[in-house]
């Protein structure tokens, strides 16, 4: 069985997206407040803000449209695009996400090892990182879940200065976990 013809695909009716911002003939207001570089600042009739654009072999484009008289600069449009993007994708790049460290103990971990990973947990905390501390429970271990806790509540109280307990240490699983998140005072110091 064929299909019914459904016509030809017409590129002309393909709706093309709007611009972002009107420009040169899409602007229909009476007049505009015009600003840019070799321009006198001041409010135009439309044509006449259209000539100076012309003029000048630029774009006129409508950068703020709710002031009353409409905004609009005599700008190279592409030119502006091109650096509005990259501004953009700059401050994206500057945009640090933070990140879940992880620091892991058993029941029976020593004085020693224990302030290691405390000292790096501050690091964690002052570079603006959370950190999850857990105790990890293995084998017949897990008979000793106090102290795990209480591992956990040391680990909390070494940290007071850098970080915040966000919970009481809570059982997944084999493991006893609680998370810290960085002061306040700490994640502007970080940036």
């Amino acid at each position: 069985m064929a299909l019914p013809n459904r016509g030809r695909f017409n590129p002309r009716m393909v709706r093309q997206p709007e611009p972002e911002h009107r420009i040169n003939e899409r602007i229909r207001v009476p007049q505009v407040r015009l600003v840019g570089d070799n321009v006198t600042v001041g409010v135009y009739p439309i044509e006449e803000a259209r000539k100076i654009a012309q003029q000048q072999e630029m774009d006129l484009v409508e950068i703020s449209p709710n002031a009353d008289p409409p905004v609009c600069k005599v700008i190279d449009y592409k030119k502006f695009l091109y650096e509005k993007k990259r501004k953009e994708k700059e401050m994206k790049a500057n945009a640090k996400q933070s990140e879940v460290k992880e620091i892991r103990f058993t029941p029976g971990t020593d004085d020693h090892d224990f302030d290691f990973k405390a000292k790096h947990a501050e690091k964690f905390l002052k570079e603006g990182n959370k950190v999850k501390a857990y105790v990890q429970f293995k084998g017949r271990a897990i008979m000793f879940k106090d102290r795990g806790e209480l591992l956990l509540l040391k680990f909390a109280e070494r940290l007071t200065e850098v970080g915040a307990l966000e919970g009481m240490p809570k059982m997944e699983g084999k493991r006893m976990l609680a998370m810290f998140a960085p002061k306040a005072s700490q994640k502007k110091a970080a940036k």
